[in-house]
């Protein structure tokens, strides 16, 4: 039987049940969510259908106004139905995985599981959302078939943006029921798995919210402030910008505080219940409902003076009252911040000697020392705690990558300087020589296994491909300051950006060229992709400003002329050349980013991506193929019977994108607003996406590959002047655009329409490359748009002039 999830069933419409029944539409998989018939019902609305789904409504409401928003698109809700758990419990009968995310008591798990067990069909699979109740004592006494189905799958929270999913198998789960529900997870839904054990709180959890209690009780104890230890434990040690106060009150401090009391209760070890104990000022904000960003106030609030200016404030645990927030500055901070890399960061604070150095190592020092210690409790490997982490808390590194950044050697040595207990299997570690938890050789990653006592290869899917590790066995096959061809295999090669932002420059449009010279000799295809860190990352912010900016200043504008023929070359290159071209962005994909994309062949896209023609913002417009392509696109959906279209309906769409700077929230809605087309592709999961772009190529390589034969694009023309500017003049008299916003619009639409020609024309796409230059050209000489890029450089603002 190959089993397949066509309907599932989310029971809760909570945060959580909405979160996971919002992933699961947008995926494409028919749901159900159901919830509880109001305790309260009046009377005479005991029989109302409405008022007995009152609670699940509020919960499906929520799903189209949340902000970030769950949903991919607003239309993928068209595929979450609702329910209540006595009126459509039979609902369930019929469904391949139900996952319950009700309220953590045990009682009431058991009762739900015993229900569903009377209900549900042979072989459907059921799953806990618990954060840590134990799945032996939810499905004791339940059905044979039922215990061999049942499973934890703990997400973590935004579940759309949070890339963790922990799997945890019960006594009795059936191995292939646990191998079909990762293979699901990390492949449809996009999600990291981690492995974890039927434990409190289970890995993500158990490891992240020890380390957040005990620096703060370490705060209290070295005497910093909430400021100082968010600036240590923020980017400068590859933690998010949030750090660890700004992320509990994200989180909710209710919600980190049961976590930290459940694991108080339930671990066994009384040293170990200490790194539990959270501060008294914390048990004070609680009861004061001082609980973070769902109460408008908890370890930072904001407040308004009566000139609506906006003032930040942090709170004094000591006095308990807030005070205005001041930039924390250490020696050990200044010198991270001159550090290239992670690990120099890294070594530059915990080795440092002021005052947040300490702190920071104590803190370091006792999460390292507490991770080692629960392995094999809470998991078998290293991996499993460094990817719950990385994919739950959005580190950089996890707690032996950072270990291994720091120096295990000498940070042992100074943990026994300071008299620290270290962990017997670490001591064990070094004795035998080995220095590291990972090593790399012949691009594949291998990790210490403490069990074994000797190195074991990481086993990944085999679309994970990894361009570090790649380039690390040999596959560099050519690179400059600003990007990489590296060999895929196969005959499929990957051009790599690695810029800030991956911003374009001319040093890279010369390097595509070159890496197309080298695919047309030697191989079958080109990806052009990279493996940029961060949250949603950039696949690559635009052309690079400063260069643009610096060479219109200097009156260089020649250069710019000739930069932007060379990217034209190279764009129409990718499009019509004799390989398949496959771009595979993710997050970021803007203006130049964006222009990129649309000239290939075809487009796997990673589900979060941010696309757009955002050139307006900075006084400019997509002049590296953006206007052409995305018009090109539009009319490209258009039969070649169809002979009487009419042009201004597609002409609109695609110039409002482009003269409002419309970015997209999603790949489904690139798709939407015309920047993805019916043969692109959506991956989930961003760790795939090189191998699935790499697999696109092959397969367009297999079945004959030949570039597309260049045509005459039907235009506008000059109707497109009159069409614009009465919504031109609308929006300028109405205040949401500037006057010089009005004048790059009609220049704008001038370009897409083709220019000053008969409407219903066929062009040669050059005709609208050279208006795409010549606008570009043009703007630089104006002093606004000049004025908006320098803005955008110093203030990574647009500015409205």
């Amino acid at each position: 039987m190959i089993r397949k999830i066509r309907k599932a069933a989310v029971v809760g419409s909570g945060v959580m049940g909405g979160g996971i029944a919002a992933l699961l539409a947008s995926a494409g998989v028919r749901t159900v969510m159901l919830d509880i018939v109001p305790f309260d019902l009046p009377e005479a609305e005991k029989n109302d259908p409405q008022a007995r789904n009152r609670i699940v409504k509020a919960g499906y409401d929520n799903l189209l106004t949340i902000q970030p928003a769950l949903l991919m698109q607003p239309g993928d809700i068209d595929l979450i139905s609702i329910g209540n758990l006595e009126d459509d419990f039979d609902q369930l009968a019929d469904c391949d995985w139900i996952v319950e995310v009700v309220v953590e008591n045990l009682k009431i798990k058991q009762d739900l599981f015993a229900r569903i067990d009377k209900i549900r069909r042979p072989g459907s699979i059921v799953s806990s959302n618990t954060s840590g109740i134990p799945l032996k004592a939810m499905s004791e006494g339940l059905s044979e078939d039922f215990r061999k189905h049942f499973l934890g799958t703990h997400f973590f929270n935004p579940v759309r943006y949070m890339h963790l999913l922990e799997i945890i198998p019960g006594p009795e789960t059936d191995p292939e029921i646990l191998a079909f529900m990762a293979d699901f997870g990390e492949r449809i839904l996009g999600k990291g798995i981690v492995w974890a054990k039927d434990t409190p709180n289970f890995v993500g959890n158990r490891i992240g919210v020890q380390g957040m209690v005990k620096a703060m009780q370490l705060m209290v104890s070295e005497g910093l402030t909430v400021t100082e230890v968010d600036a240590l434990f923020g980017p400068a040690m590859g933690r998010p910008k949030t750090a660890m106060f700004k992320t509990a009150d994200l989180v909710g401090l209710d919600t980190l505080g049961h976590v930290a009391r459940n694991s108080y209760e339930l671990v066994d070890d009384e040293d170990e219940k200490q790194d539990f104990i959270l501060p008294d000022f914390f048990d004070q904000m609680i009861e004061k409902k001082m609980l973070g960003k769902k109460t408008q106030g908890g370890f930072y609030k904001t407040e308004l003076t009566p000139e609506w200016k906006k003032i930040r404030k942090v709170l004094n645990p000591a006095s308990m009252e807030y005070e205005d927030w001041h930039k924390a500055e250490f020696p050990c901070l200044a010198a991270a911040h001159k550090a290239k890399t992670l690990p120099e960061k890294l070594r530059a604070i915990v080795y440092g000697d002021d005052k947040g150095a300490v702190f920071a190592w104590k803190a370091v020092a006792a999460q390292l020392i507490y991770a080692a210690n629960r392995i094999p409790e809470i998991s078998d490997t290293v991996v499993e705690i460094d990817n719950a982490m990385k994919w739950g808390y959005n580190f950089e590194m996890g707690p032996f990558e950072s270990w291994d950044a720091i120096g295990v050697k000498e940070s042992v040595a100074k943990m026994k300087q300071d008299g620290l207990a270290v962990p017997a299997k670490v001591a064990q570690m070094l004795a035998a020589g080995v220095e590291s938890f990972y090593k790399t050789e012949d691009g594949k990653r291998f990790f210490y296994d403490f069990d074994a006592q000797a190195y074991k290869e990481i086993t990944v899917s085999a679309s994970n491909i990894s361009l570090a590790a790649l380039k690390g066995a040999g596959g560099l096959v050519k690179r400059c300051a600003s990007a990489s061809l590296v060999d895929l295999g196969d005959g499929v090669f990957c051009c790599e950006f690695h810029t800030k932002m991956n911003a374009l420059n001319a040093e890279i449009i010369a390097f595509l060229n070159e890496s197309m010279d080298h695919v047309e000799e030697n191989g079958v295809g080109l990806v052009i992709g990279n493996q940029a860190g961060g949250m949603p990352g950039a696949f690559s912010a635009g052309a690079d400003l400063v260069q643009v900016g610096t060479a219109a200043r200097e009156n260089r504008l020649d250069e710019i002329d000739a930069m932007i023929k060379s990217l034209h070359a190279v764009v129409q290159r990718a499009t019509f050349s004799p390989f398949p071209v496959v771009a595979a962005p993710y997050g970021l994909a803007l203006g130049g980013g964006c222009e990129v994309c649309l000239a290939a062949d075809r487009i796997v896209a990673h589900a979060e991506l941010y696309m757009g023609l955002v050139e307006i913002g900075v006084g400019l417009l997509p002049a590296g193929g953006g206007c052409k392509n995305l018009w090109k696109r539009a009319v490209g959906t258009i039969p070649a019977n169809v002979s009487d279209v009419d042009l201004a309906k597609y002409f609109i769409p695609t110039f409002m994108s482009i003269a409002t700077a419309k970015v997209s929230m999603s790949a489904a809605e690139a798709r939407a607003n015309g920047f993805l087309g019916p043969q692109d592709r959506i991956v989930f999961n961003r760790d795939l996406l090189i191998g699935e772009a790499k697999k696109e190529v092959l397969q367009m390589a297999d079945q004959g590959y030949a570039p597309p034969i260049k045509r005459p694009l039907k235009v506008l023309g000059a109707a497109a002047e009159g069409m614009v500017n009465g919504e031109i003049f609308n929006m300028q008299s109405a205040g949401f655009i500037t006057a010089h916003d009005a004048f790059l619009a009609r220049r704008i639409a001038t370009v897409i329409a083709g220019g000053d020609v008969r409407t219903n024309s066929a062009v040669d796409e050059e005709v609208i490359l050279n208006l795409e230059r010549a606008a570009f050209v043009d703007f630089l000489k104006e002093e606004k748009s000049l004025a908006r890029i320098e803005h955008m450089l110093k203030t990574g603002k647009p500015l409205r002039n």
